[in-house]
Parts: C-alpha cells; sequence; structure tokens
C-alpha cells in the first residue's frame, strides 16, 4: 500500500475520487488550497484506492495521510 501524503498544509477544496476507484500514476485525486493557490495532489503509483482520510472542507497538516492507495 502507499500513503498519498499532502505536501503542505491547506484546507481540502475536491476529492476527485472515490474508495474502490482505480487511479493511474499521474492522475490528479485531491486538490489543496494553500496560500490562495490551488494545489492538486497526484498518485505516485497506479492502483485501487483503498481509503480517502480526508473530507472537502477539513484542514490537513503538511505530510498527513490523505488518501492510501493499494494495488
Amino acid at each position: 500500500m502507499k500513503e498519498l501524503k499532502a505536501s503542505m498544509a491547506g484546507t481540502v477544496l475536491n476529492v476527485l475520487v472515490a474508495e474502490g476507484e482505480a487511479v493511474s500514476a499521474g492522475q490528479a485525486v485531491v486538490t489543496i488550497e494553500s496560500m490562495k493557490m490551488e494545489i492538486p495532489i497526484e498518485a505516485e503509483i497506479s492502483g485501487t484506492v483503498e481509503k480517502i482520510h480526508v473530507e472537502v472542507g477539513g484542514f490537513v497538516n503538511e505530510e498527513e495521510t490523505l488518501i492510501t492507495l493499494g494495488e
């Protein structure tokens, strides 16, 4: 399993995937707003979304786990 983590602290604007969904490496899975910028968080590997750890509108800290991917 691979954990996708926030690259910086911010507010979750969008969760672009659902649990059980297949994703490709490079696909945007979450959008975070930080310092008035929208930052897409991309899957580093292809896999299946096992668990979504965040909700839209929630605050996340840098390096906080957003999504867990399985193979």
